[in-house]
């Protein structure tokens, strides 16, 4: 069992990728990116809006929710991704109840993904599954996540594998099988979290033959 995990890490980190960055510079301020939809998994009023940001890695343009809900997000709406990875930096400003930054993948809609996320008041990194607008805890890592600082955080996933790193680490490398298939990917937050996101990445691992790798492609 041990070397079959072994060889699934390896294949994460071994498969080409193929995807894009995008930066938001060239988006209209005060609305959503285009290509993008934002809501809320439960009850709540997210706010998801273009902004200048001075501290940005790029000095521009962030994506930015000011609002609050049980757990916003925003999608690119064009995205199918059945494994390969997402990545985003973000800067978690503010929130009394929470200061998370976060990810989504096999998003198939509000209320059923994954979502790997970083909290600044708790300084940790986990993993869950929504299912039925339900959150399901998969893992939890202490890890440092300084507030009103800029931090990277990606996930890696092939079949059932999830590797989650933030800052360069590794913090969780599991195996989970609620959601299979393929779904887009985007950001994330909790509750009352004012937090910017910039550089956000996401592609597909590609196997030798080129094409997307699956969970038959694993085994």
């Amino acid at each position: 069992m041990k070397s079959i995990l072994f060889m699934v890490s390896m294949l994460l980190t071994a498969l080409p990728a193929t995807g894009e960055t995008l930066m938001f510079n060239q988006d209209k301020q005060g609305a959503l990116p285009p290509g993008w939809m934002a809501g809320v998994t439960g009850h709540g009023t997210p706010k998801w809006t273009v902004e200048v940001d001075p501290t940005a890695p790029n000095g521009a343009n962030v994506l930015k929710q000011s609002g609050s809900g049980d757990f916003p997000w925003c999608v690119k709406q064009d995205a199918s991704i059945t494994d390969g990875f997402v990545e985003a930096k973000f800067k978690p400003v503010s929130g009394r109840e929470d200061q998370a930054g976060g990810l989504v993948w096999r998003w198939k809609d509000g209320d059923n993904y994954y979502v790997a996320r970083a909290n600044a008041l708790e300084n940790n990194v986990s993993l869950y599954y929504t299912t039925g607008g339900r959150r399901h805890t998969i893992r939890y890592q202490e890890a440092p996540v300084a507030a009103r600082v800029w931090h990277t955080l990606r996930v890696d996933f092939v079949g059932s594998r999830i590797q989650v790193s933030l800052d360069g680490k590794r913090y969780i490398d599991v195996t989970d099988e609620h959601i299979s298939g393929a779904g887009t990917v985007g950001v994330w937050t909790k509750a009352d979290s004012v937090t910017l996101f910039d550089a956000f990445s996401y592609g597909t691992k590609i196997g030798e033959d080129g094409k997307q790798v699956t969970k038959e492609d694993d085994d």
